[in-house]
């Protein structure tokens, strides 16, 4: 009997929280088979069987466990059950992949096995989405009566009690907990302000527009927003090095480097990934990075390591709609800058009314470390840097670089 034990997953963490057994008490499994998931206040981790053999389950889900607990026990002596150890690995992946994504470029209303031919037909014609209807047949199969419930309610899915006052309560989640916890200790211990710009995106789609389909043959990766600020903030930090600092005690902190912390929606919460050493890299490779780091978070599968430590956060507001922010503090760092959604406004450019994507620029930070002319002045820098992108080669004009100006 093999007994697995809770693994320490960082140096500040000591219990974590078992979500949900992937496998059932009793089930054989093969070597490394995924267990269980579990979740500590930065990260969600997977538990791997250590043998294959019959699974004990010592540990209920919901519970909380300290490093070093015991979470289940593998006898390694039972015997596979026929036809099991014959094909423990799927020889192939690609050809489900291929299947999975030929599938999804078919629009669902059409290809939707929930609905009887029926439902589909009244849904194609009335043109409800199959996501506004709940099924109330077998498995959640849409039915006709489905349908025209939700023709009828516009608005509630079908099935769905009108003026419905019922009440669900949830365990707080230890990402959730400490999330709160942080964001709390932040209002609470520094003394925040923001200041507001705004930055005229103009320039950057330009860019953007020109060069996608070539940045991308050449690097594989998109040209996002992301790289253009990071890039700009970098440049901005060690000009203003104070804004890349922070307290401990009676001393100040101050980096020479640049680890920017990328705030990230996740299903559990939010996470705040880091680019580390950004002021050292390529616009290609902090693209890179962000898409790697997206994709982590939103598997839930970012290391603490992955985490831990950030000179400075970055985080976008915009791409759920947000006009304009005050983005709370990610201790222990100084500052966070909120980017927000492009929108066109009317701006008086040369005396005449333009119409020009704008995007507010909102800079909290901790005022006990950052004087408002630092602040304002890294701001400012960050909309120069934006609003001229080739400034970013060089930190300035480049005809004024050349002239020596």
């Amino acid at each position: 009997m093999i007994d697995i034990k809770v693994p320490a997953v960082g140096e500040s963490i000591s219990e974590v929280t078992l979500i949900k057994w992937l496998k059932k008490d009793g089930e054989y499994v093969n070597r490394d088979e995924l267990l269980c998931e579990l979740e500590s206040e930065k990260a969600t981790f997977e538990l791997n069987a250590e043998q294959a053999g019959i699974l004990h389950i010592k540990a209920q889900e919901g519970v909380t466990l300290n490093i070093g607990d015991l979470a289940c026990s593998i006898d390694e002596t039972a015997p596979a059950p026929a036809g099991l150890a014959a094909a423990p690995e799927k020889p192939k992946e690609e050809a489900p992949k291929a299947k999975e994504e030929k599938s999804a470029a078919i629009p669902a209303a059409a290809t939707d096995a929930k609905a009887t031919p029926v439902a589909q037909a009244i849904m194609a014609d009335k043109q409800v989405k199959p996501t506004e209807v709940k099924g109330t047949g077998s498995k959640g199969r849409i039915m006709k009566q489905d349908v025209l419930e939700a023709i009828a309610h516009p608005g509630r899915k079908g099935g769905d009690a009108a003026f419905s006052r019922e009440d669900r309560k949830e365990k707080m989640s230890n990402l959730r907990k400490t999330v709160s916890r942080r964001l709390v200790e932040a209002k609470n211990s520094t003394a925040m302000l923001t200041t507001f710009n705004e930055v005229d995106m103009t320039r950057i789609m330009e860019i953007r527009k020109l060069y996608k389909d070539t940045f991308k043959e050449s690097h594989g990766v998109n040209l996002g927003f992301m790289s253009f600020f990071t890039k700009a903030c970098c440049t901005a930090l060690q000009e203003w090095p104070a804004v890349n600092s922070y307290v401990d005690g009676d001393s100040l902190i101050y980096h020479d480097y640049c680890d920017i912390s990328i705030a990230v929606s996740a299903p559990k919460g939010l996470v705040v990934p880091i680019i580390r050493n950004a002021e050292s890299m390529s616009m290609a490779d902090i693209e890179k990075r962000v898409v790697e780091l997206a994709k982590k978070a939103r598997e839930n599968k970012l290391s603490p390591d992955e985490m831990a430590g950030g000179t400075f956060t970055i985080t976008n507001g915009g791409v759920f709609g947000s006009l304009m922010s005050t983005p709370i503090i990610n201790i222990p760092q100084s500052a966070i800058l909120g980017m927000h959604k492009i929108q066109d406004r009317p701006m008086a450019i040369n005396g005449k009314v333009e119409i020009r994507p704008m995007m507010y620029l909102a800079l909290s930070y901790d005022h006990r470390v950052i004087d408002g002319r630092e602040s304002v002045g890294f701001l400012v820098r960050v909309k120069e840097l934006l609003e001229n992108p080739e400034y970013m080669l060089f930190g300035a004009d480049p005809v004024k670089t050349l002239l020596e100006l």
